[in-house]
């Protein structure tokens, strides 16, 4: 496929399945920018780099909140964990601020080897708190990520009131030319299933009609 900035209008999903069932969906955009390719000509009327505007993406939302590279950042947590085949580029999926202002429940990093296979991901979570923690999703072997595959990562970030920290997640993550998808179930320190969450959604051209 070929690798460029793009918008994905998409839906987010919650479900709660105890003590009492509760869900809702909503529609929302997020971007999807290659590292490689964030530069001054991704800017128009309606999106700014690194300065203020309707909508902008800022380095130091990300990462380690400053105006160092994210690539850099993101290549040093790979090496870090000893990721070695996650080679190529790296598609940061996010929200834009609005206004100067701006809140990432959630980013996805998708880490593609040279050959574009999927090979690792990173969450990088925030809270209302202003904390934020990443985990890193990969394959002990290191093999492709299919959209079949789930991971698990012990929960060792607080996000909601609404759920304990003791517990787990299972990840699974979908990455193709006309669609994405990131889903998050969070099972309690029994071991019961309690929470679904799914981002879903179509990509367009990174335009400034779209």
């Amino acid at each position: 496929m070929e690798i460029k900035p793009k918008i994905l209008f998409a839906q987010v999903m919650h479900k709660r399945l105890f003590p009492k069932v509760n869900a809702f969906r909503y529609g929302i955009y997020y971007l999807a920018l290659p590292l490689t390719k964030l530069s001054a000509d991704l800017e128009n009327a309606y999106f700014k780099l690194n300065r203020r505007g309707l909508l902008s993406f800022n380095n130091e939302d990300h990462g380690n909140r400053n105006s160092e590279s994210l690539s850099e950042w993101a290549r040093n947590i790979l090496n870090n964990f000893g990721i070695d085949k996650a080679d190529g580029e790296i598609i940061l999926v996010t929200m834009p601020r609005v206004c100067g202002y701006v809140f990432n429940p959630v980013s996805f990093w998708y880490c593609l080897d040279k050959s574009q296979k999927l090979r690792a991901v990173i969450c990088e979570v925030n809270n209302t708190f202003g904390e934020t923690h990443s985990y890193i999703c990969v394959h002990d072997d290191q093999r492709e990520i299919t959209n079949s595959d789930y991971l698990t990562g012990q929960k060792l970030f607080h996000v909601s009131p609404f759920l304990e920290r003791e517990g787990h997640y299972k990840f699974r993550f979908s990455l193709g030319a006309e669609k994405m998808g990131a889903w998050i179930d969070f099972y309690d320190g029994e071991g019961k299933k309690k929470l679904l969450t799914a981002l879903t959604g179509d990509f367009s051209d990174f335009t400034p009609k779209n």
